[in-house]
């Protein structure tokens, strides 16, 4: 190649090289990118899609702060530039105005909601009123007096929002300079002065969100195992993750199926929540208050069990997916009837279960039971026993527990599950007596303020972490209450009950870090340096996912668990994670489970003390029967999906009047024409044009 093609490659280069950063300088002057940006996704299950999803180039609107309900109208029928991407605050973002919004979808872009920065004075709840009716125990077959919450509407605020489905992206928006920039836009370009007609050029928005599921799991997954190439596009997973249990006697895991002579009783509580936008679901009450409770009174089981062990075995269960039609539970009574669980349905003696107990109106918690189980005399008699351990366990402490009314059915919980199975024993403890004191039940209000945890303004986070709240106190209560119960139904003795007490210490560190943030020194030290990228400086969201891999829900409290009933033990980190005691030990995986955690760091030191920690915490499947049957059309179990998608961003910028953009298109048009006519009247005329003249032969100097 010679020096002048080489001259003209760095020239081309180079030519390139400044389009490039012409081009992103120019982005950057006509777009504002938004930092903060949670969207609502799209969710399928056997009949139908919910959620939002927007165009695939992204839907655009121009900018319209809704002010008040009253103000809808402009955007619904008198405004003269269609389609609005309408700015809500949290208070107007209501079913009234949302379905009104839906039904006009063709004058709405999309909508954006500001979080606030407090929660509201009245209760929210964008679930339905009749949390998982199709999926429970009372069905037109056990009871149907009983079914589609005939005799109790559990969450009667509930306005069902979550399950609409929206043709337009709705996303929240973080109150901070984000908003105020969208704010000052919409001032100074779309607000409407004295009645005129705001000119342009106005204010827009853009929402990227479009979602490639479409119609219902069934479709979607066809569409799944549709192979055009060597790497196929998947277009949605199924909702999913693992429980996490574990048992205060060893259980070989190895061996599946029936333990002959082993007696089990199953305490349980639920680990996921949701709201109405994907990635916020702090679940205060409904989730996080029964799994810290449970996990308080298993720390507390812990030297009291080694020292006077009871007959029955404790088998500690944390259920992921209950929102989504019980994915967990019903997973674990599915792989225990088919022998794919270290223990089999002819092992659970009983259940108590720890649902809401964070709001406890006069230090008052209610035991539910199922009135239709309890026709059986046998199974009548447990419960009293179990109602009656319980009563026995709150008499010195700061907890009144009463029943509910005999014919009352359970409320939502993993334990209808249990029933669909067979008719055993059990209990459910909750905070209310009929309808949810939850006036947040699965919203993004249901957090760490409305469960009153809150901490002087001058602590740093380190302080707050170890200060025990007054909630934390009335957990310890309800914890120390549980345990002292289960070990009584477990047979262990009564003099052992005085030595049973939770932690306020444990209670409150594990409020802080699940409810304020998780990156804490005390989470820190408890799990291994492989996992320090799942915490954060922010309340934990306990969204189920797909089911791919562990949640951060799931993975902290798989180690919390391993952490307060396991033992610590002086072995390598090879032989920890090789789950042996030495390079002969072949017997222990089966009964116990080794975890190289971090250990605390010393002062004025930046190595930590890591050590192995033996338990036997287990992960399990929670993801649906359904899918592994590939019965997508399931009414038994849950066949719910999360579609996949693209990219999730938003931006603003100013948009020009239609009539300058198709004059401004004219007369690009017009100069492309006029070039091209140009170049060929050049080009035809090239001779005449470029030609040289010769000068004479007989030319003389």
């Amino acid at each position: 190649m010679d020096l002048l093609s080489n001259k003209w490659i760095v020239n081309l280069l180079v030519c390139c090289l400044f389009i490039g950063v012409g081009c992103n300088s120019v982005e950057k002057k006509i777009y504002v990118h938004l930092n903060y940006t949670v969207p609502c996704v799209r969710l399928l299950n056997a009949t139908h899609q919910i959620g939002c999803q927007s165009h695939l180039s992204g839907n655009v609107g121009v900018l319209h702060v809704l002010e008040s309900e009253e103000n809808v109208d402009w955007v619904l029928r008198s405004g003269p530039n269609p389609p609005y991407l309408v700015i809500l605050e949290s208070p107007l973002f209501t079913r009234s105005i949302m379905m009104k919004l839906k039904n006009a979808s063709s004058r709405v872009a999309g909508v954006a909601v500001v979080a606030p920065s407090a929660n509201p004075l009245e209760g929210v709840s964008p679930h339905t009123t009749c949390p998982n009716e199709n999926t429970g125990v009372y069905t037109e077959n056990y009871d149907p007096s009983l079914a589609h919450c005939n005799m109790t509407v559990w969450n009667p605020l509930g306005s069902g929002l979550s399950y609409e489905q929206f043709d337009f992206p709705i996303f929240s928006l973080k109150d901070d300079n984000d908003t105020q920039v969208i704010r000052q836009c919409y001032m100074d370009h779309n607000r409407a002065v004295n009645g005129s007609t705001p000119q342009y050029p106005l204010c827009a928005m853009q929402l990227y969100s479009h979602m490639s599921a479409v119609t219902d799991t069934a479709t979607c997954m066809r569409r799944n195992d549709i192979n055009f190439s060597i790497s196929p596009e998947m277009v949605c997973d199924p909702l999913g993750d693992y429980n996490v249990w574990a048992s205060t006697r060893p259980i070989n895991n190895t061996a599946k199926g029936h333990k002959m002579w082993e007696s089990v009783v199953i305490a349980a509580a639920r680990l996921d929540s949701r709201s109405f936008f994907f990635e916020v679901a702090p679940g205060a009450e409904s989730g996080v208050s029964g799994f810290v409770t449970l996990l308080a009174a298993a720390h507390a089981l812990r030297n009291p069990i080694q020292v006077a062990p009871p007959n029955r075995t404790i088998l500690y269960t944390f259920f992921q997916g209950e929102t989504f039609d019980y994915i967990g539970s019903s997973r674990m009574v599915y792989d225990m009837q088919n022998n794919h669980f270290a223990v089999d349905l002819d092992n659970v003696h009983s259940v108590l279960e720890i649902g809401q107990v964070g709001l406890r109106a006069d230090s008052r918690l209610w035991l539910h039971s199922d009135p239709v189980s309890r026709k059986n005399s046998s199974v009548n008699a447990e419960v009293r026993k179990l109602i009656e351990s319980l009563q026995s366990a709150a008499a010195d402490l700061n907890v009144t527990v009463n029943e509910t009314g005999f014919s009352q059915p359970l409320p939502p919980s993993s334990f209808q599950r249990f029933l669909r199975a067979r008719p055993i024993p059990g209990v459910v403890i909750e905070d209310h007596q009929s309808a949810f004191t939850n006036r947040f039940y699965e919203s993004m209000y249901d957090n760490a303020e409305y469960l009153n945890i809150s901490y002087p303004p001058n602590l740093t986070p380190e302080e707050q972490l170890v200060l025990v709240t007054d909630t934390a106190k009335a957990l310890t209560e309800v914890a120390t209450m549980v345990a002292r119960a289960l070990y009584i139904q477990a047979g262990g003795a009564a003099t052992q009950l005085k030595n049973i007490n939770a932690d306020p210490n444990i209670v409150t560190r594990m409020l802080y870090g699940f409810l304020v943030r998780s990156n804490n020194s005390w989470f820190q030290e408890l799990i291994p340096s492989d996992l320090m990228s799942h915490l954060a400086d922010r309340p934990t969201n306990f969204y189920v996912g797909v089911a791919q891999q562990s949640s951060e829900p799931t993975l902290l409290v798989q180690y919390l668990l391993a952490n307060l009933t396991g033992s610590p033990t002086n072995i390598s980190q090879d032989n920890c994670q090789n789950q042996r005691e030495d390079e002969k030990d072949t017997e222990s995986k089966h009964m116990y489970y080794y975890m190289w955690v971090q250990g605390a760091l010393p002062p004025n030191s930046t190595k930590r003390e890591s050590f192995c920690v033996r338990s036997t915490v287990r992960l399990s499947k929670a993801l649906s029967p359904a899918f592994d049957l590939r019965e997508y059309t399931s009414k038994d179990y849950s066949t719910w999906t999360e579609s996949r998608w693209k990219s999730i961003k938003g931006r603003i910028f100013l948009v020009a009047s239609h009539d300058l953009e198709m004059l401004t298109l004219g007369v690009g048009v017009a100069v492309l024409l006029a070039s091209l006519l140009l170049t060929y009247i050049m080009s035809s005329k090239a001779d005449i044009l470029f030609s040289s003249g010769r000068e004479p032969a007989n030319a003389t100097y």
